[in-house]
């Protein structure tokens, strides 16, 4: 109860506040004492008793085992008597050794909360005594007992529970109910002093002393096992804290554009999960789950993950193990939660259509339910490989879009209505930079493999055309053979411009496009050699470095792009203002001797304006020129002088 800021917390406190001293006035106003010695002895005991005290679990407080000497007095002395000794040894229990500064609201709410559950527990007996048992008897204290008891631990549990917005039956269960046992063992004792004083004298009394010091012990040492577990469920729950964020850093040295879009979905899935009223486990497991979902991608190759452009059958179908992997990984772990049918089920779909199990409705875990909502929404808002962001509205509408097919309707109405408020509460979330992984450095040891270094590929074959194209695609190798040779035959004099421009005129007949650039290395760039058609200066501006955008990709990758996006080119419309009917790219690398010295990329209007076809046609088009490019790359003087 270290602030109490709540508008029901402080209500609470002022109404118990109200009782107590209430419960004071009446009392004190009727003192009545049939043994002043019997109660100074008592009320010394008690304070004595107040020092031996115990932090509780989980909570700010502290236990005394003062609470033996209320129910003797609730037995042996008035109530007046009784609540004087419950008020003092609260104030000793209170300021000695104070574990922290004391406040007043803590203060008045504890006195409150003894005296009324002193008054409450001595007329709870006495109304036994009279009205039910006609006589006392031990049910009388076993009423009593049990009263105290439940008033005390209820006004703790509430004020806790209102102050830090927690089930107020969970801090009861957790805090409070341990303490149940105590209280009997306590009326157990009290009713044993309370027969001896009535045979022997209330001297006898002094006979409680050594029990009540055993009862502390006995709490020490309960409380004492308590914390060790405590400590080492912290130390068990760090470590799959480290487990988590090391397996996080592996997908971040796979995928780099997973850092911040791992915690945007880690907070999106987190409130969802609130709202929805899950478990404290499903919660812990999503947690978990949110950020370890794509950590099976690491089976996946490189140049998969980070290709700007749409998948080929082949390729979705290796990125479709993902999932499977992850799971397989995270079953190794061992995690106390159930993370891994979240991970394995987070590309399934609503109504049975996803990967990899087709799993229908409600048969998909509710974890991965709210993770493939909110990861699609923050994927969408996010810039990708092979597309810019989109706005965040429009990302969520495509989301509500799917709500019923590839989503749960009940999730993605929560995310709708609330989706400006956990954009915002997730910019407000600082970002961790991870530890920089050493991926960009160079080991200076080690001058081959074991198994010694592989040859230089061949020149990988040329696709097999379909009947279709048995005409065209040899037309297509044969102008490229017809530029080799024309540049054979020209020598040191042909220009790159010069090849470029005469591959342009002939591409023209076999593949349409509305842009043709060429791009060549330049240190870690790739600078525009050749541009014709439209957005000619827009082309000839971009410097792209390698592995980057869709041709630095393709120079990386030795690999072609169809129907790639042609804004995630680095450089491409960086003036939002301005607009590009472009929609499609096709990218393929021009090869000699392995390395790769220009990509060759035609731009068209439309989305998915090339065909694999036209794939084939332009891949056979540019076999063999990878050669002389390179010829004419070298300054005029050198080769000269080589020839």
């Amino acid at each position: 109860m270290s602030g109490v800021r709540s508008i029901g917390a402080r209500v609470f406190i002022a109404g118990l506040a109200l009782a107590g001293w209430a419960f004071l006035f009446l009392g004190f106003a009727h003192w009545q004492t049939g043994d002043p010695l019997k109660f100074v002895c008592y009320l010394i005991a008690a304070l004595l008793a107040s020092s031996l005290k115990v932090g509780l679990p989980g909570i700010e407080g502290t236990l005394s085992v003062n609470f033996l000497f209320t129910l003797l007095g609730i037995l042996e002395l008035s109530l007046p008597e009784t609540l004087a000794i419950g008020v003092a040894s609260t104030l000793v229990q209170f300021y000695w050794r104070p574990a922290r500064q004391i406040k007043l609201v803590q203060l008045v709410f504890n006195l409150s909360q003894v005296t009324v559950s002193i008054a409450i527990a001595y007329l709870a007996y006495q109304f036994v005594v009279h009205r039910v048992l006609h006589g006392p008897g031990p049910l009388a204290l076993l009423v009593a007992a049990i009263v105290h008891f439940g008033c005390n631990t209820a006004a703790t549990s509430t004020i806790i529970g209102l102050t830090e917005e927690k089930s107020i039956a969970k801090v009861w269960g957790e805090s409070h109910l341990w303490l149940f046992p105590y209280y009997m063992v306590g009326a157990a004792v009290a009713g044993l002093v309370h027969f001896l004083n009535s045979h022997i004298g209330w001297q006898s009394s002094l006979l409680v002393l050594p029990p009540i010091y055993l009862m502390y012990r006995s709490y020490r040492l309960y409380l004492g096992k308590l914390e060790t577990e405590k400590v080492h469920a912290q130390q068990v729950s760090q470590l799959h804290l480290r487990t988590i964020e090391a397996l996080a850093l592996a997908i971040e040295a796979k995928d780099e554009t997973t850092g911040e879009h791992l915690q945007r979905v880690r907070v999106y899935a987190m409130e969802l999960a609130n709202e929805l009223g899950l478990s404290d486990d499903e919660k812990e497991a999503l947690q978990a789950a949110s950020v370890l979902h794509d950590i099976g991608k690491l089976a996946v190759p490189e140049h998969i993950i980070s290709k700007p452009g749409k998948l080929t059958p082949d390729e979705f179908e290796k990125m479709k193990i993902h999932p499977i992997v992850g799971a397989e990984i995270l079953e190794q772990v061992r995690f106390p939660y159930p993370v891994v049918p979240i991970v394995r089920a987070h590309h399934e779909k609503w109504d049975g259509s996803g990967y990899p199990h087709g799993l229908e409705g409600e048969a998909i875990p509710i974890g991965a339910r709210i993770l493939a909502a909110v990861d699609c929404l923050d994927a969408l808002a996010s810039d990708r490989q092979y597309r810019k962001a989109l706005p965040l509205d429009e990302a969520m509408a495509k989301v509500a879009s799917e709500a019923g097919t590839s989503f749960d309707p009940q999730i993605v109405a929560i995310l709708q209505r609330r989706y400006k408020e956990l954009e915002k509460l997730a910019n407000e979330q600082p970002l961790q930079a991870p530890p920089k992984l050493s991926t960009d450095i160079k080991v200076e040891r080690g001058s081959a493999p074991a198994a010694g270094f592989a040859e230089a590929p061949e020149a990988a074959a040329n696709f097999v055309s379909s009947s279709d194209f048995n005409e065209r695609i040899p037309q297509a190798r044969k102008q490229s053979q017809e530029i080799v040779e024309l540049i054979r035959k020209a020598g040191p004099s042909l220009y790159l411009e010069d090849i470029f421009s005469m591959l342009s005129v002939r591409l023209k007949h076999f593949v349409p496009h509305n842009s043709m650039a060429v791009y060549c290395p330049s240190g870690d760039d790739l600078i525009a050699k050749f541009v014709s058609g439209e957005n000619f200066r827009l082309f000839s501006s971009l410097r792209i470095p390698l592995g980057e955008g869709l041709s630095g990709w393709v120079a990386e990758n030795h690999k072609a792009i169809l129907n790639g996006n042609p804004s995630v080119e680095p450089g491409y419309l960086n003036d939002p203002t301005k607009y590009s009917p472009l929609r499609s790219a096709l990218a393929v690398p021009i090869e000699a001797d392995g390395k790769v010295v220009s990509v060759l990329a035609l731009y068209r209007a439309g989305q998915d304006a090339f065909t694999r076809d036209d794939l084939r046609l332009l891949e056979a088009a540019v076999a063999g020129l990878g050669a002389a490019i390179e010829i004419a790359s070298k300054p005029k003087a050198s080769v000269a002088a080589a020839n």
